[in-house]
């Protein structure tokens, strides 16, 4: 069993796209919008690096370490190129109680064994679940983002430093006021309509790297007063190094990191896998996920032993990156090396952008990633799919993307099975024999059983019963017992029931005294999704 689980996932590793060129080769040019691409990524990671450091309460360059490991790892192994990866606001909060109460190095425990679980969701391929998230689920999951990654550049509207202060990248601190803050939305405005203007003038550079540059040389050219990188922090430092967690090897620390793994690990595969389908249909590119899983673990184990917090995908850096030009694995290794070329020599001259730069891409990225169809739409779609949308959206915002998606499910689940549960019905018809034939229509399983058990009148039914589920599917467990329940009240009164058309399994199943006559020549041969224990006697060992 291992081994042909092992096999099957090295089979669809290998189909996965690992290509460093496009189809049609690296051309001068194509190179120097990959790099390009690259360089304007590694600029907007660095302000959200060292503000969601801030957020779990580390070291700015903890932020910045991981933005450099985990984006190189997975630029280099992931599933999706043009995907990029790094610190993100999602999993900082929940490293944050785990920081204050038993200290960073704990975090890097953690986020070890994080990547762990993550390898193991991808060697056992369960990545290729994200395909049940329903697409009303991934609209919510797209406009909530955008609002959050709106609202966290707020933080960049006020007083410099306070950030720091606080040690909370979002909260305490004067906001701007006055001339200063007309300034700081100004350069905003004017970073924005360059980005718009660039591509209608030239695609020789990316426009967001072109409206950080042009922005960027104005502030520092007149020495304009305006929040800049470096009051956030200082970003220099040195070449990560090989740091073993310094905490005791024994089960008190498992019990303790545990919980904080497990959250982490689902929270960075969930926006993982929904930002790799998300730039897959920009790029169309399929498939992936089970790659994705591993690079992700592979990248958090990697980065915990190194002093980095852990990461996981980023969709705004990841959008910034595919609307730029950036297709393949190249653009998100540059990125993570420009990265650390500016932790380890450019780190003065990165601290003299102004924040309203970055602050601008970023709003042009809320823009363009805010799925602006589902406004006009919700009016269209089925009342529950508009519900899941707005239900998905807020969430998302109240709380954190994987409790949203995993309501957002669950939510279409239930109404999934609620409008199957209202499908079943039969038709009946009386044989020249004189046998009462029930043609079942619709699935039958735990939500529809009790309707089921509706549709027969048993006490006004001949002696010969016929239950006919050619156009019926017996789903689970529950639908079996409602047919063996039927069967009972049937047999209890004097009566036959014959069952036809079902499946081998449900044969072997319908044990019951052995009063139900299952006799068909044309049944379906689809698998019963019931488990073992059903299988050796459960259901029919009463």
């Amino acid at each position: 069993m291992a081994r042909a689980t092992f096999r099957s996932f090295t089979k669809n590793l290998a189909i996965t796209d690992l290509r460093w060129m496009p189809e049609d080769g690296f051309s001068p040019s194509r190179l120097r919008i990959e790099l390009l691409s690259g360089l304007t990524v590694a600029l907007a990671l660095v302000p959200e690096a060292v503000a969601f450091a801030f957020v779990a309460g580390v070291h700015p360059l903890v932020g910045l370490y991981a933005a450099f490991l985990v984006g190189l790892i997975t630029a280099l192994i992931g599933g999706r190129p043009g995907m990029i990866s790094g610190a993100t606001g999602a999993l900082a909060v929940v490293m944050v109680a785990l920081v204050a109460q038993h200290g960073v190095e704990y975090l890097f425990a953690t986020v070890v064994l994080m990547g762990i679980l993550q390898m193991i969701a991808g060697v056992m391929q369960w990545g290729k679940f994200i395909r049940l998230v329903p697409h009303p689920v991934m609209l919510g999951f797209v406009n909530g983002l955008a609002i959050v990654i709106f609202l966290a550049q707020m933080s960049q509207f006020k007083v410099p430093g306070t950030m720091e202060n606080t040690g909370h990248g979002m909260g305490g601190g004067e906001w701007l006021s006055g001339p200063p803050l007309y300034l700081m939305l100004a350069l905003v405005a004017v970073t924005m309509a360059i980005i718009w203007v660039m591509p209608r003038i030239t695609r020789v550079i990316p426009a967001p790297l072109a409206g950080i540059g042009i922005v960027a040389a104005v502030v520092i050219a007149f020495g304009l007063d305006v929040p800049r990188v470096g009051d956030l922090a200082s970003i220099q430092g040195g070449f990560p190094s090989l740091h073993i967690p310094m905490v005791p090897l024994n089960w008190d620390t498992f019990e303790i990191i545990l919980p904080y793994a497990v959250i982490l690990a689902a929270i960075g595969l969930i926006e993982s896998l929904l930002t790799l389908n998300l730039v897959g249909d920009m790029t169309n590119q399929r498939g992936g996920a089970s790659q994705e899983c591993i690079a992700q673990g592979v990248a958090n184990t990697v980065t915990g032993f190194f002093g980095g917090m852990g990461g996981c995908a980023m969709i705004g850096q990841s959008m910034i990156n595919v609307k730029s030009g950036g297709r393949t694995r190249v653009a998100g290794i540059s990125a993570a090396v420009f990265l650390l070329l500016f932790i380890l020599v450019g780190s003065s001259v990165i601290e003299l952008i102004p924040l309203a730069a970055l602050v601008g891409v970023m709003f042009m990225v809320v823009i363009g990633t805010f799925a602006w169809n589902s406004l006009t739409i919700l009016r269209k779609v089925p009342l529950m799919d508009a519900f899941v949308i707005l239900l998905v959206t807020v969430v998302t915002v109240m709380e954190d993307l994987a409790v949203a998606v995993v309501v957002g499910v669950i939510v279409s689940a239930l109404a999934y099975a609620w409008n199957n549960a209202r499908r079943i019905y039969a038709k009946t018809y009386t044989t020249p024999e004189g046998a009462r034939v029930y043609q079942v229509q619709g699935p039958l399983f735990f939500g529809s059983s009790e309707g089921f058990a509706e549709l027969f009148d048993v006490a006004g039914d001949p002696s010969e019963v016929i239950v006919d589920f050619a156009d019926s599917r017996v789903v689970d467990q529950s639908a079996l017992q409602a047919i063996e329940a039927v069967a009972g009240k049937y047999e209890s009164v004097g009566k036959r029931l014959q069952l036809r058309h079902l499946s081998r399994d449900c044969h072997r199943l319908l044990t019951k005294a052995g009063h139900l006559m299952v006799d068909s020549d044309d049944d379906p041969e689809y698998e019963l999704a019931v488990n073992y224990q059903v299988r050796t006697g459960i259901l029919g060992g009463h």
